[in-house]
C-alpha cells in the first residue's frame, strides 16, 4: 500500500471519531479525523491524496449530501459511508451515486480496516494511472522536455514557443554536452512542420568526400559507385526541418551551395542539371563563435548571417547550478526505470560533490552520472572528480538553498507564507533570500 496515502474520517461523535483512528494506526494506516462535512471540504483539495470514511448524519451538510460534492470535484475518490439503523436502503441509493461501500453501525474493527484497505489500494492504482497520464502530458511540453527554473531556462522556453511556429531559420550555440539537438527538435516539434521529417545532419561526422553527396544527393552513375539516384538530407526534408549539427565543420565550398540552396530554395543532385525545389527549415548548432570564424576568414560570413535569423544561446551546466537537482532527479528517475532498478536515494555526500562539480560534459556527463548512481556505481568515476575548479564551497551551499528556495515557491504558487512554512523559514527571511536571488513570487 501507498503509505503516502491517507484516511480521513468525518464523525461528529469524538469517541467512535477516536476508536477509528486507533484502529487504523494499529494496522499502519495513517487517518486524519474532522467532525463535520464542512471541515472535511476545507480540507480535502484536488486530488486529495487518500480516502474518506463519513459518517451520514452529521452536523450541518449531511453525508450524502459530501458525497455529492466530493464526486463532483473528484468522481475517483473512494468515499465509504457509515450509517446508523434504518439507514441501509438510504446507503444502497448512495452506492448507486458514487459510494465506494457503506459500514453499518456498530462494526467491527476487522471491518473498517478491510474497507479502508481495499479503499486506499484502489486510490493508489488511480493515483498512479492519473501521475502517469501527468507525465505523458508533460513529457510533450517544453518544461517536461527543456528542464530546469533558473531564468536562463525560463528565457530559452520562451524564445523557443516565441520562433517555433515560424519559418525562421535558427542558430543554436552552446558547449557540447548541453541539449543543442533537443532545443532542435522542440522547434521542430511545436512547428507547423511537426508531422513531416526531422533530418539531423552532423557535419563534422562526414568524410569532405561525401559530403556534396549526402546533403544534396546524386543521380544514377554521377561517379564511380553510384549505382543509383540518392536523395539528399537537404531534399529529403522538404517540408520539414534539416537540423545541421557542428556546422562550422563544414567545408567552403559546401558552405558555398549550401548558401545558395538557401537564398534560391532549390538544389541540383550532384550530376543533375535540373532545379528541385526545396522547402525546409534550417536549424543549425555550433559549440564556436562562427561570427568570429567569419572574420578569421574559416567560416562564410554570408551563410552565418543567413543562418542566425534566431539565435539560442544554451548556458552550460556550470552556469545555472539551481537546475543540477532536478536535472539529476528527472535523469535518475528515467535511468531506474530503464534499469528496473529502485532509484537510491540522494545522500549529502553525493548531494555536496553534484553541486561542487564543474561539469565539463555539461547535461550529458549529468545523465552519465545519475546513470551511474541508478545501477549502484560511485556516480564519479575518478577519485577527486567532483571537485570543483570554479566553484567554491560557498557557492555551492548558496546555489543548493537557490534551488531549495525556488522549489518550495514553484509549489506553494509563488505563496510566501506558504513557502516559509513549509521550510521551517520565517516569512522575513524568505523574502530577503527571494530579493537576494532574484527568485519569482
Amino acid at each position: 500500500m501507498n503509505n503516502d496515502l491517507t484516511v480521513l474520517i468525518v464523525e461528529d461523535d469524538p469517541h467512535v471519531l477516536l476508536g477509528c483512528q486507533q484502529a487504523l494506526s494499529l494496522e499502519d494506516i495513517h487517518s486524519e479525523g474532522v467532525g463535520s462535512a464542512e471541515e472535511a471540504l476545507a480540507r480535502i483539495g484536488d486530488n486529495f491524496p487518500g480516502i474518506v470514511i463519513s459518517d451520514i448524519r452529521l452536523p450541518g451538510i449531511d453525508g450524502l449530501e459530501l458525497l455529492t460534492r466530493l464526486k463532483a470535484r473528484d468522481s475517483s475518490l473512494p468515499v465509504v459511508l457509515i450509517t446508523g439503523h434504518g439507514d441501509i436502503s438510504m446507503a444502497v441509493g448512495a452506492m448507486r451515486n458514487g459510494a465506494y461501500d457503506f459500514m453499518e453501525k456498530p462494526f467491527s474493527p476487522e471491518r473498517l480496516v478491510d474497507v479502508a484497505r481495499r479503499a486506499l489500494e484502489q486510490r493508489g492504482l488511480a493515483r498512479e494511472v492519473w501521475s502517469l497520464r501527468r507525465q505523458l502530458a508533460e513529457r510533450d511540453s517544453l518544461e517536461g522536455r527543456i528542464i530546469g527554473r533558473s531564468p536562463a531556462m525560463q528565457n530559452l522556453r520562451e524564445l523557443i514557443a516565441n520562433v517555433a511556429d515560424t519559418s525562421a531559420n535558427v542558430l543554436i550555440e552552446g558547449e557540447t554536452g548541453t541539449g543543442k539537438e533537443l532545443v532542435a527538435r522542440c522547434l521542430h516539434d511545436f512547428s507547423r512542420r511537426k508531422s513531416q521529417q526531422f533530418v539531423a545532419l552532423n557535419c563534422g561526422g562526414l568524410p569532405e568526400n561525401l559530403f556534396e553527396s549526402e546533403i544534396f544527393g546524386h543521380e544514377a552513375n554521377a561517379f564511380t559507385g553510384a549505382g543509383k539516384r540518392r536523395i539528399g538530407k537537404i531534399e529529403h526534408a522538404h517540408g520539414g526541418t534539416l537540423f545541421l549539427d557542428e556546422v562550422e565543420s563544414m567545408p567552403i565550398p559546401m558552405q558555398i551551395k549550401l548558401l545558395r540552396v538557401l537564398q534560391e530554395r532549390t538544389l541540383e543532385r550532384l550530376g543533375s542539371n535540373q532545379s528541385v525545389a526545396v522547402d525546409c527549415r534550417v536549424i543549425a548548432a555550433t559549440k564556436f563563435d562562427l561570427d568570429e570564424m567569419g572574420r578569421a576568414g574559416e567560416f562564410r560570413s554570408d551563410l552565418y548571417y543567413r543562418l542566425n535569423v534566431v539565435t539560442l544561446e544554451l548556458p552550460p551546466l556550470r552556469e545555472r547550478r539551481e537546475d543540477i537537482l532536478q536535472l539529476f532527479e528527472h535523469f535518475l528517475q528515467q535511468s531506474s526505470l530503464r534499469f528496473d532498478r529502485i532509484a537510491p536515494e540522494l545522500d549529502n555526500q553525493t548531494l555536496s560533490s553534484l553541486m561542487s562539480h564543474d561539469w565539463p560534459g555539461n547535461v550529458r556527463e549529468l545523465r552519465n552520472v545519475a546513470e551511474r548512481f541508478a545501477l549502484g556505481l560511485p556516480p564519479f568515476k575518478k577519485a577527486g572528480a567532483q571537485s570543483s575548479s570554479g566553484l567554491g564551497f560557498a557557492e555551492a551551499v548558496e546555489a543548493f538553498e537557490r534551488n531549495l528556495l525556488n522549489e518550495a515557491l514553484q509549489r506553494s504558487g509563488g505563496n510566501l507564507s506558504q513557502a516559509s512554512h513549509e521550510l521551517g523559514m520565517a516569512k522575513t527571511t524568505l523574502f530577503d533570500k527571494v530579493k537576494k536571488y532574484g527568485l519569482s513570487h
